[in-house]
């Protein structure tokens, strides 16, 4: 009945996790979710009211532009200059995305050629992998381990997936490690890539997620990077608007440009009530993104202490709200998630989920108070584990 295509797909992970979290609801269980990285803070007022406004005039109810509004270009650009110094033309290297998932999944239809090789981070976000074998290309695994700070090994990839690789997904921030790059790991990456003729898509969803007085940089900051790749941005986690759907992504113009070819031929584009909101959020005061790094920097330290208090010590992330954290010994990452949900109530993501390089760990979302957090260790502190 189904396809190949989606035959070969496992189960995607959130919807899993939701399953299980709807099971334990439905026993009466006061279930501590901090599984799906989704906000529990509203989106800002101010973005709300503009909405509000955008969605009563009736020149917003027709179809969008495919390329998306120009006055969200615009801002989009202003906003890349203003907070990561990168110039950008927003007519040709500017292009709005229904969420940067929808980018990721489509973005290999626009490079990839069945059996061609694209250069997926393990662990990393799952539709990397899925949108590649959408595509009809076969995903190569760069292992993001500990030892390297969860940055790949570039010279570890063989001559020979070299020469068949068209794409190489990157994500720092990293979901769901936490971990961070720095300018000197974006050259190499630009050096690889004009040496291998490989486009780079770097995901930078989670750059506005800062602790400690950190700043995430973009790869675009990199001479020669607007000559091999693209980044996407997000509005999802930066303004709290993970349902609005709502994202762009910036760079090589000719890149774009096949981005764009496909989503013209996929979507209608992004509701231009909802881009209305989007220039909004990005032109105006960014006092509520500093509010939420303040709200989540609590959280994050909660968690810390906590984890630390029952004998798990863990490096602080500089970014994202993400804790990754190693499996007690004696349980695989599956095994350690189910007892958490079924046994304390706790939902948090097996580190599996993400890739075979993320067996042995577990990725906490700080999408709770301090108090819920404080509650989820003490319940976990009862499991002497």
């Amino acid at each position: 009945m189904y396809s190949d295509r989606i035959n070969s797909l496992p189960p995607y992970l959130f919807a899993t996790i939701d399953a299980a979290k709807a099971k334990m609801l439905a026993k009466g269980v006061d279930v501590i979710d901090l599984g799906v990285g989704d906000p529990d803070q509203p989106t800002p007022a101010h973005i709300v009211e503009s909405m509000c406004d955008a969605v009563r005039d009736p020149k917003t109810h027709r179809y969008p532009s495919y390329t998306g509004m120009i006055s969200f270009r615009e801002a989009a650009a202003k906003w890349c200059k203003e907070t990561k110094g990168i110039d950008i033309d927003a007519a040709s290297e500017t292009l709005i995305m229904i969420g940067s998932k929808e980018g990721v999944a489509h973005i290999p239809l626009a490079f990839v050629n069945p059996g061609d090789v694209v250069l997926i981070p393990d662990p990393g976000y799952p539709v990397y992998k899925i949108g590649t074998q959408f595509a009809g290309g076969i995903p190569y695994i760069m292992p993001l381990l500990e030892e390297n700070n969860f940055l790949p090994d570039l010279d570890a990839i063989p001559k020979d997936i070299l020469v068949k690789a068209k794409l190489m997904f990157l994500n720092y921030p990293n979901n769901p490690t936490g971990a961070t790059a720095d300018l000197k790991f974006f050259e190499k990456v630009v050096e690889f890539a004009r040496e291998n003729d490989i486009v780079v898509v770097h995901d930078n969803a989670y750059c506005e997620m800062v602790y400690d007085e950190y700043q995430a940089p973009s790869f675009l900051e990199v001479d020669g990077a607007m000559d091999v790749g693209f980044e996407l941005y997000s509005l999802s986690k930066t303004y709290n608007m993970t349902g609005w759907r709502i994202a762009f992504a910036v760079g090589n113009k000719d890149m774009i440009n096949a981005v764009g070819k496909v989503k013209s031929n996929i979507d209608s584009g992004a509701f231009d009530a909802i881009q209305r909101a989007g220039i909004t959020a990005l032109t105006s005061s960014q006092q509520c993104v500093a509010d939420m790094n303040d709200i989540y920097t609590q959280r994050r330290d909660a968690l810390l202490k906590g984890l630390k208090s029952i004998g798990i010590d863990v490096k602080p992330p500089k970014a994202t709200f993400y804790v990754w954290v190693h499996v007690p010994e004696g349980y695989d990452s599956m095994g350690f998630s189910k007892l958490l949900l079924e046994e304390a109530g706790i939902v948090a993501t097996p580190g599996v989920g993400f890739g075979d390089y993320g067996e042995g760990y577990i990725r906490f979302a700080l999408t709770q108070s301090v108090e819920r957090i404080n509650e989820a260790v003490g319940r976990m502190e009862k499991l002497k584990i």
